[in-house]
């Protein structure tokens, strides 16, 4: 599954030979909140190395459909259910820096931009009360939305809430022009370069598959903390959702649109070479839990398709984000002793606004003082004990999966090799659970046990892949980690 961006503008970096040296900061993932914090750090005068696992641009912020705005869905209202007008207010000045800082930059380094107004939307009227409470929180912190009762898109609309002159872009060409400032800056970017170990005693080590760099300080910007002692894991839900990009004869550039309820439905335009292409994301689940991933996917372009009856799917691709369980993000320390290692996480699908956020956090904590707004963004703070309950149902929700499927892969494996594309799970030898597929004609078996914290993974017929239900870690047939907590593959069974 090949995102649209990647087939138009395909990124590469030449992984630098050896990973080694010394650094001031060393900055851990190459996506929007890694590449703008050793930006930003590097024209403040830090010596500053990324090290990235594959390439620019193989995480979420890669696969993004790339909106760039304060008015986030139902964003507001969600955060305002469990946190205070203020921390809210802070949250949105968080966004208004974000968005600011990278229309500035784009408009320095010549990225496309176009400036839609995003709109959040009721697709029938029992979604209108959600809607208009969206708009009443909005307004409490001086976003100026307006509301809108009609729209001029094929799609169901009973009314939405708008904020105007939002912006949207192509991600792989923000990547592209981040990775060539930070290198011109004097940053070290190494790919195919995942980390395995942090070491935050005073060897100062950062320890990858390709070699080991010394940091002062680093930062883990990889949509969910690698080397997590602070149980980030365990405070974020990792979710898959699924996105399309549709050829129509004669289509208009439109605005941005969100839905408000489920299945969630996103719509925007991009312009391309031969006119305006269409994308339609949604039917977002918890990674490894949901069902088939196929079926998901299947349903959105099925949607697509019911409202726009001339479109021709020309790419289907998928992303993971991560959800925090008290609404906001956490930017800051991992641990709360020591500040040598510090995180971002729990964009909520709002990286590309809220990634810059968190990099200009970052950077003030590292460099010259947090803004007066970063408290909405704190790793560690008082505001999480409003996400207790939801912790708790997470993580319930985490060890019934966890024991449940470790009595289902007590079953045995079938005699003959999985059908292509199709993997399973079961007992091959003694108690150990294996996991085979069928690939490309080829048939491999890998442990079925995730090596971050031992859960049994799940087969996804959408992508090919085993997926953790735990904690998000995925892999390959092979069992090659791909991305999530885990740093080591899944082993050979035994």
């Amino acid at each position: 599954m090949e995102t649209y961006w990647r087939s138009r503008d395909p990124l590469t970096h030449a992984p630098a030979e050896p990973v080694q040296g010394d650094y001031d900061v060393v900055v851990v993932g190459a996506g929007i909140t890694g590449l703008s914090t050793a930006v930003m750090l590097a024209a403040r005068g830090s010596r500053v190395a990324v090290l990235e696992a594959r390439h620019v641009g193989a995480g979420t912020t890669g696969a993004s459909t790339a909106k760039v705005s304060v008015l986030q869905g139902r964003r507001q209202s969600e955060i305002a259910t469990t946190q205070s007008l203020e921390l809210l207010a802070h949250y949105v000045a968080g966004g208004r820096a974000g968005q600011d800082w990278l229309l500035a930059y784009c408009a320095q380094h010549g990225v496309a931009v176009q400036r839609p107004d995003a709109v959040t939307y009721a697709a029938s009227p029992e979604e209108l009360a959600a809607v208009e409470d969206e708009q009443r929180v909005c307004e409490s912190v001086g976003l100026a939305v307006t509301w809108r009762s009609r729209t001029d898109g094929p799609f169901p609309f009973a009314g939405g809430v708008v904020l105007a002159e939002q912006a949207q872009l192509n991600p792989l060409e923000l990547l592209t022009a981040l990775a060539a400032d930070a290198t011109a800056l004097g940053v070290t970017v190494f790919t195919d370069a995942r980390v395995t170990d942090v070491d935050d005693g005073p060897d100062h080590l950062v320890t990858t598959r390709r070699g080991s760099v010394r940091a002062q300080r680093v930062v883990l910007a990889t949509g969910i903390p690698v080397a997590d002692r602070g149980g980030f894991f365990a405070r974020v839900s990792p979710e898959r959702s699924y996105a399309l990009a549709l050829r129509v004869p004669d289509l208009k550039q439109s605005d941005m649109y969100l839905s408000a309820g489920a299945p969630l439905r996103s719509i925007r335009t991009t312009p391309g070479a031969t006119g305006e292409t269409l994308l339609v994301g949604g039917n977002s689940h918890p990674v490894g839990r949901g069902g088939s991933e196929l079926a998901a996917s299947r349903a959105l372009a099925d949607w697509a398709l019911r409202h726009y009856p001339d479109g021709e799917i020309t790419h289907r691709w998928s992303a993971q984000d991560y959800h925090p369980v008290d609404a906001l993000p956490y930017v800051g320390r991992l641990t709360p002793s020591s500040d040598r290692v510090l995180i971002a996480t729990g964009f909520a699908k709002w990286g590309l606004t809220t990634g810059v956020a968190a990099a200009e956090v970052l950077t003030g904590l590292i460099d010259a003082g947090a803004p007066a707004w970063a408290d909405a963004f704190a790793s560690w703070s008082s505001h999480e004990v409003a996400g207790t309950g939801a912790a708790m149902k997470q993580n319930a929700t985490v060890a019934a999966a966890l024991v449940g499927d470790r009595v289902s892969a007590l079953r045995s494996l079938p005699d003959a090799a999985p059908l292509e594309g199709v993997g399973c799970v079961g007992r091959a030898a003694g108690l150990h659970p294996a996991a085979v597929s069928t690939v490309d004609g080829v048939t491999r078996t890998v442990s079925a046990t995730c090596t971050h914290l031992g859960g049994v993974v799940h087969w996804n017929d959408a992508e090919e892949t085993w997926d953790c239900p735990l904690h998000g870690s995925r892999f390959t047939p092979a069992g090659v980690v791909l991305e999530g907590p885990a740093t080591a593959d899944l082993s050979r069974p035994d």
